[in-house]
C-alpha cells in the first residue's frame, strides 16, 4: 500500500508539473527549447569535434593537415543529429555549415571503402572526395550546385584541377537532383513547382522590362558593402575574444560546455519570447494584395498573430523571432516596399529591435558546444540590416521612390554581412544568385561583396581563418605572412640546416632510427651522389608499411651510392594494393621489430616516392 501510495503521489506530481508547465506558454517554450539544446549538447559531449560548423576543419584537412577523428563516422553522425536539435532549439545558428561537413564526411567514408568502394584508399583521392562532398553539401543546403563547386574552390581545397572541377560539379548535380526529387514527390516527379526551385525565394522584376535598381545605385550598394564589412570585422573580433575566453575557462571541461549551452539556451529563449511581448503592438494584415504574387501571399500566411487577432493582425517582431530562419529571410527579401504607396510590412523599429539582439546572440553563441553553422545567421542578420538601410534611404527621400525597393537592399545587406563574416566573394555571389533566381543582381552583388571583403580585410581576417589560428591548426597560408614581408625574411632563415632526409636506396637501420627518434610525418628523398638533388618525398606511414612488410633485400650485389638512380629496382616490392588495403590504419614504428642482420639490408624507396608537387 505504501509503494502504491508513493507511485500515485509521483504520477500526480508529474501530472501537475506538466499541466502547470503547458498552461504557461513561456514555460512551455523555454522547456522545449532547453530540451533540444541539451540534446544537441549531448552529441557534442559524445564527440567534441562535432561542435561548431566544421568548415575550418574541412579547410585545414584539404590543406594537408590530418585533423584526428574529423572524418570518422562517429563525428559525422554526432554532427548531423546534433545539428537537427541545435536548429530546433531556437539558437541563432544554421544547418548549412554542418551540412557541408556532413557531405565531406560521407565522401571521405566512401573513399575509405564504405559501400564496397576500395579504389581510392589514399590521401590524394580522399581529399578529392572531400572537396566533392563539400560542394554537394552546399548544393543541398542552398540549392546552389555551381555555388557549391565555387565554395569548394574558394574556401576549401588548396589544390585544384580540371578533373576535380567536373567531379565536384557531378556530385553537386546529383545532390541537387536528389533534393528536387524529395521536394517534388507530391507531383509524382512531373513538372516541378517553381517555388521549390529557389531556397531563398524568387526575385521578380517590379517594373515591366526594367531592373529593380538604378545604375547609379551601385555606389550606394558599395557603401552598404563597406558597412557590412565593418560589421563583419567587429563581429569577428568579438567572436575571437569570446572564443579565447571560452577556451581558457570553459572548453577544458565537458560539463562546463554543457552548462554554458544550458545558460545560453535560457538567455536565447527569454530574448526570443520577451522581445515580441515588449513590442506589444498589432499590425493589420495587408488587404490590397491584387498585385502580389503567390510567393508573397504564402509568406503573408507565415506572419504570426502573437497576442493579436488571428487572421486580421500580426506581431512584426514575433514574425521575425519565432519563425524559421529561412522564412524570416524570405519575408525580408520579398515583401515589396518601393517607398511610394506600399505600406511597410516590417517597420524600422521592429527590424532594429530584431537586428541588434539577434546579431549579439549570434556572436555569443558562435563557438559553444553544439553543432552549428554561421551562414544562415549571417544571411538573416544581413537581410534585416539591408532592409533597415532601405527604410532609411526611403525616409531621406521622403518616400518618392527614387531608390530601389527594400527587398533589393535586403538582398545586398545579406551579401554584405555574409561576405563581411567569411570574406568569401565568388561563392557568396553565385550562391545568392542561384538561391534567388534573378540574374539582374549579378553586378550589384559583385560590387557589394567586394566592398565588404576589402573593408573587412583592413581590420582582421575572416571568421573561419580566425578560428583556424585560434585552434592552432598548422595551415599553410597562400600568401607570405605580413611580418615576413615587412622584414624581407627568406625561406632559408626559417628553415633548419640539419634536414632529416633519406637516400633513394637506404639502409634499413637508417630508416628505422629516423622513424624511432623523430616525429616528422614526411621526409625528403635526396640523391647525395648527384649534388644532393631532391628526388621526391615519402611519408612516415609509407616507411612503416615497408618495414612491416619487410620490403628490403640483402647486400649481396654491393649497392653503392653512385648506383642509386639506376633503372634496376631492388626486390622485393610491395604492391600498391597491399599498401592501400591498410589505409588509414597504418602500422607504427613502435610495433615494428627488426631481426638480427636487418639493419644492414637495403630498402628501395624510389617506387614509393612522391615525385610530384601534389
Amino acid at each position: 500500500a505504501s509503494l502504491h501510495s508513493n507511485s500515485t503521489l509521483a504520477s500526480d506530481s508529474q501530472f501537475f508539473f506538466f499541466r502547470f508547465l503547458f498552461r504557461s506558454p513561456f514555460l512551455a517554450y523555454l522547456f522545449c527549447q532547453t530540451l533540444f539544446a541539451l540534446l544537441a549538447a549531448a552529441f557534442s559531449y559524445l564527440e567534441p569535434l562535432s561542435a561548431g560548423s566544421g568548415i575550418p576543419e574541412i579547410k585545414v584537412y584539404l590543406n594537408g593537415v590530418a585533423v584526428p577523428r574529423i572524418m570518422r563516422a562517429k563525428t559525422l553522425l554526432c554532427r548531423t543529429l546534433g545539428c537537427v536539435f541545435a536548429v530546433a532549439s531556437g539558437f541563432p545558428v544554421g544547418m548549412e555549415g554542418p551540412m557541408i561537413h556532413s557531405g565531406a564526411g560521407v565522401a571521405a567514408l566512401l573513399s575509405q571503402g564504405c559501400g564496397g568502394v576500395r579504389d581510392f584508399r589514399n590521401d590524394k583521392d580522399q581529399r578529392d572526395f572531400v572537396s566533392c562532398g563539400a560542394a554537394a553539401g552546399v548544393a543541398s543546403a542552398f540549392a546552389s550546385p555551381v555555388g557549391g563547386v565555387l565554395f569548394s574552390l574558394e574556401e576549401g581545397a588548396s589544390y585544384w584541377s580540371t578533373r576535380l572541377t567536373w567531379r565536384a560539379f557531378f556530385c553537386a548535380m546529383v545532390a541537387l537532383a536528389t533534393l528536387y526529387g524529395i521536394r517534388n514527390r507530391e507531383s509524382s516527379w512531373g513538372q516541378t513547382d517553381v517555388d521549390n526551385l529557389f531556397s531563398l525565394g524568387e526575385f521578380t522584376a517590379i517594373g515591366e522590362g526594367s531592373s529593380n535598381y538604378s545604375i547609379w545605385e551601385l555606389a550606394v550598394f558599395a557603401v552598404l558593402g563597406c558597412i557590412g564589412g565593418l560589421i563583419g570585422a567587429c563581429f569577428n573580433a568579438a567572436s575571437e575574444h569570446l572564443t579565447l575566453w571560452r577556451i581558457k575557462h570553459v572548453n577544458y571541461c565537458k560539463k562546463r560546455r554543457v552548462l554554458e549551452v544550458l545558460l545560453l539556451s535560457v538567455l536565447t529563449s527569454c530574448v526570443s519570447f520577451l522581445m515580441p511581448r515588449l513590442w506589444n503592438r498589432c499590425t493589420a494584415l495587408p488587404t490590397d494584395v491584387q498585385g502580389w504574387n503567390n510567393q508573397q501571399k504564402e509568406l503573408m500566411a507565415e506572419l504570426l498573430p502573437f497576442q493579436c487577432l488571428s487572421g486580421k493582425e500580426y506581431n512584426e517582431v514575433a514574425s521575425l523571432y519565432l519563425v524559421d530562419a529561412d522564412v524570416a529571410i524570405r519575408q525580408l527579401f520579398h515583401f515589396r516596399e518601393t517607398g511610394l504607396t506600399d505600406a511597410p510590412t516590417f517597420s524600422s523599429a521592429a527590424i532594429f529591435l530584431f537586428f541588434v539582439p539577434y546579431i549579439s546572440l549570434a556572436c555569443i553563441v558562435y563557438g559553444i558546444g553544439i553543432p552549428s553553422g554561421l551562414l544562415v545567421p549571417s544571411l538573416l542578420t544581413g537581410a534585416s540590416f539591408g532592409r533597415l538601410f532601405g527604410h532609411l534611404l526611403h525616409m531621406l527621400d521622403h518616400t518618392s521612390g527614387t531608390f530601389a525597393d527594400s527587398g533589393t537592399y535586403s538582398l545586398m545587406g545579406a551579401a554584405a554581412i555574409m561576405a563581411g563574416f567569411s570574406r568569401m566573394t565568388i561563392s557568396v555571389t553565385v550562391i545568392l544568385l542561384e538561391a534567388t533566381g534573378n540574374m539582374q543582381y549579378v553586378l550589384p552583388l559583385m560590387v557589394t561583396v567586394m566592398a565588404a571583403r576589402f573593408t573587412g580585410n583592413l581590420f582582421n581576417e575572416g571568421i573561419y581563418d580566425a578560428t583556424i589560428h585560434i585552434k592552432h591548426y598548422p595551415l599553410l597560408e597562400q600568401e607570405v605572412p605580413g611580418v615576413a614581408e615587412r622584414h624581407e625574411i627568406v625561406a632559408g632563415q626559417a628553415m633548419t640546416s640539419a634536414v632529416k632526409c633519406l637516400r633513394p636506396v637506404e639502409r634499413v637501420g637508417v630508416v628505422y632510427d629516423l622513424l624511432r627518434y623523430t616525429s616528422h610525418g614526411n621526409f625528403p628523398i635526396i640523391d647525395t651522389a648527384v649534388s644532393s638533388i631532391l628526388y621526391g618525398t615519402t611519408s612516415r606511414s609509407m616507411l612503416c608499411t615497408l618495414l612491416d612488410r619487410r620490403a628490403f633485400c640483402h647486400d649481396k650485389d654491393g649497392y653503392s651510392s653512385d648506383r642509386f638512380l639506376e633503372s634496376k629496382r631492388l626486390l622485393p616490392l610491395v604492391q600498391w594494393e597491399t599498401i592501400e588495403r591498410q589505409y588509414p590504419e597504418y602500422p607504427t614504428i613502435e610495433t615494428i621489430e627488426l631481426q638480427p642482420g636487418d639493419r644492414q639490408r637495403w630498402i628501395d624507396l624510389r617506387p614509393y616516392a612522391n615525385t610530384a608537387p601534389y
